[in-house]
């Protein structure tokens, strides 16, 4: 009763408006509510059925769609659908976020826009591509052709050639775009691909327009037309060797990728037009068209499917980085240690500047600000002076880990990455060992001469039981210590960018050979600035922009209410000594005392283990490291802490060979070939 209501209510003068939401109701019809494939291919050979018995009907359908046909433009829907209206990643971004936050409305002439409300679910992708060849023919012959199958043909066609045109027009102006055009082999450019499309288009039109579609000279016409097309991908496809040796740029990588998808766009059309069964051509299109309009409301799938290549190339840098913080005998153990240990030192002066700033009484920004500020100069100065802080060390060294597995199909991979866990684990006790093991008694010292020289300790009896409270590890200093954790991640994310962005834009290269700085700086200088930037600028952003969010999130968190604080290891061991040097010998009969430090015990593992795991997950997908092997991975750790715990705790030991170690066997491919961690540890 419904589809009978649906014809009756057919009217071919009806408002542009209430036509398309009659086409609408009709595809909501066919779409059903059950979701089964097979009972929309029925509902489709039902509507047909009914239209072939019912004449009057008929009339008053092909009256409907001659309309439809001259008032919507169908051009844009095949050329531009699904692409960002000026090639750029913004103007996409931005109108994805106005698609989901504005509705869109049936009174419109372009079919493009009108297409979403057509067919606005994912389950409309499964039924056309059932859709079974009668049935398209049959389709086709009763409801859109017009009684002048003549007319309809060339409808069609000059649509289709419109769409053509547009599409190679922005692949060529892709091609030919600066940022595009000058990062190009040298080769690529000397073939001049991208000059050459268009005269190989206009080839294929004259041949269609004089031949027709199905003559030999458009079908030759179109397979020069589609090597040329694979010429110009290949050629764009060289620009992804320079942004991985020069820096990656997001806006870049999304001009690529839609150069790619306009091609699959060219080729479908062209399918569309010579194929021998048009009709199943033309449903695929459809079918790809309601597919990507799918995937287009997705503001994540862009900013994902864009910036892989970016976060691939941060990962990599990270992992740069993240080799230096790695031990992998006892030597470098004990020299981790030693630099731990004065990194340590150096956090103990920082919680006596901070504690010195809370004294003078700031509003929340500002005390933030400050609070920040003093962070970030101590941590550059770590940095500069060659030592560590533990807890920054986990975001850079997954990545570096994660490294290991390109080659992770090759014999032994899944073991070396087994031991680079152990080796990173050690390192981790080294840092955390030295950092604490020297901030307290560099606190206590600087306490106790406070004490001394001026009568007072470092901070008064009510703040220290303040200090104790806070850090209680019955408190929320479990949550603050993970949501420190997410910062320390950040921190290297934004220390990644940075060193990408320093890059792609050739600054070392510019400070360097810039004749304003040349003259300024002088050629000794700016050549020695160029070279230390180069070398420090990831560390200085890493480190800068851990100290700002350590002050300032929490001074944001209190403006709205949330109530966030920072929990970092080091910082948090330094301020209990200093509450135990103001509460004197007697602190150590009270049970909060005994409780922040438990507080601090805790602290130090949730920041590796937050920082750690998230800066891994990254490395993995811009490994592309899939479940299987993940799951190799997980399986060769639990096998490696049973039968060889210690491995995770202590430097290993160069003159012992370990027991051997079924890791690899017990999780798959691998062979046991030792691997040279291994060998040494």
């Amino acid at each position: 009763m419904e589809l009978v209501h649906l014809l009756d209510t057919l009217d071919p003068d009806a408002p542009l408006a209430q036509r398309h939401l009659w086409l609408i109701e009709l595809l909501r019809w066919v779409r059903g509510d059950t979701h089964d494939v097979q009972t929309s291919v029925a509902r489709v050979r039902l509507l047909l059925d009914a239209a072939q018995a019912r004449p009057e009907w008929l009339a008053r359908w092909r009256k409907w769609w001659n309309r439809f046909t001259d008032t919507v433009d169908l051009t844009p829907l095949l050329a531009d659908f699904g692409f960002a209206p000026r090639t750029a990643f913004l103007s996409e971004f931005g109108h994805r976020l106005r698609r989901k936050m504005l509705p869109g409305t049936p009174e419109t002439t372009d079919l493009s826009e009108l297409f979403g409300l057509l067919l606005p679910d994912r389950f409309d992708v499964r039924w056309i591509q059932a859709l079974d060849t009668d049935t398209l023919k049959r389709l086709r012959a009763l409801l859109l052709s017009a009684p002048e199958q003549e007319t309809a043909a060339h409808h069609w066609q000059d649509a289709l050639l419109d769409a053509l045109t547009f599409s190679i027009s922005q692949v060529s102006a892709t091609g030919f775009a600066s940022e595009i055009r000058t990062r190009m082999s040298p080769e690529a450019l000397a073939e001049r691909h991208f000059h050459a499309l268009p005269a190989h288009f206009e080839h294929l039109r004259r041949a269609v327009l004089t031949q027709g579609a199905r003559s030999e000279a458009a079908h030759a016409a179109a397979d020069m037309l589609s090597a040329q097309l694979e010429a110009c991908r290949e050629a764009a496809q060289t620009v992804y060797s320079h942004l991985e040796a020069h820096g990656v740029s997001v806006g870049i990588v999304f001009r690529l990728r839609q150069l790619s998808e306009r091609i699959l766009r060219i080729r479908q059309l062209l399918d569309c037009m010579l194929a021998e069964q048009t009709e199943r051509a033309t449903a695929a299109l459809v079918a790809d068209l309601v597919q990507v309009g799918q995937d287009n409301r997705s503001i994540r799938a862009l900013i994902a499917s864009s910036s892989h290549l970016t976060a691939a190339k941060v990962a990599e840098r990270s992992a740069e980085s993240g080799e230096h913080y790695i031990t992998r005998d006892a030597a470098e153990y004990r020299q981790m240690l030693g630099k731990a240990a004065g990194g340590g030192a150096l956090i103990g002066l920082t919680t006596w500047v901070k504690f010195l700033l809370v004294g003078l009484g700031l509003s929340a920004f500002w005390d933030g600000f400050a609070a920040g500020t003093n962070y970030a100069f101590f941590f550059v100065l770590v940095q500069l002076l060659h030592l560590t802080v533990a807890t920054k060390q986990p975001a850079v060294t997954a990545p570096a880990m994660v490294a290991k597995l390109r080659e992770i199909r090759q014999p032994g991979a899944v073991r070396r990455f087994v031991d680079e866990v152990a080796h990173l684990l050690r390192s981790q006790i080294a840092s955390i060992l030295g950092n604490v093991g020297l901030v307290v008694p560099v606190v206590m010292l600087i306490s106790a001469g406070l004490s001394v020289s001026t009568g007072a300790p470092m901070i008064g009896t009510e703040k220290a039981h303040h200090v104790l409270h806070d850090l209680n590890l019955f408190g929320p200093t479990v949550l603050f210590a993970a949501f420190t954790g997410v910062l320390l991640f950040a921190s290297s994310i934004i220390a990644g960018w940075v060193e990408n962005w320093f890059v792609f834009h050739q600054l070392d290269s510019a400070m360097r050979h810039n004749p304003r700085y040349t003259r300024w700086l002088g050629r000794d200088r700016a050549d020695r600035w160029a070279t230390f930037m180069r070398a420090n600028i990831s560390g200085l952003a890493a480190n800068i922009s851990l100290g700002l969010m350590l002050g300032l999130v929490p001074a944001f968190a209190e403006f709205f209410g949330l109530g966030l604080q920072v929990r970092h290891v080091t910082l948090s061991a330094g301020q209990v000594t200093a509450a135990a040097m103001a509460l004197g010998a007697d602190v150590w009969r009270e049970p909060a005392f005994w409780w922040a430090v438990a507080g601090v015990v805790a602290v130090g593992p949730i920041n590796l283990a937050v920082s750690f795991y998230l800066a891994f997950r990254l490395a993995l997908r811009a490994q592309a490291i899939n479940a299987a092997h993940r799951g190799r991975i997980y399986a060769a750790i639990r096998h490696r802490l049973r039968h060889a715990p210690l491995s995770f705790l202590l430097p290993p030991r160069a003159e012992t060979e370990p027991p051997p170690d079924a890791s690899d066997d017990a999780v798959g491919n691998d062979a046991a070939t030792p691997s040279q961690g291994r060998a040494r540890g």
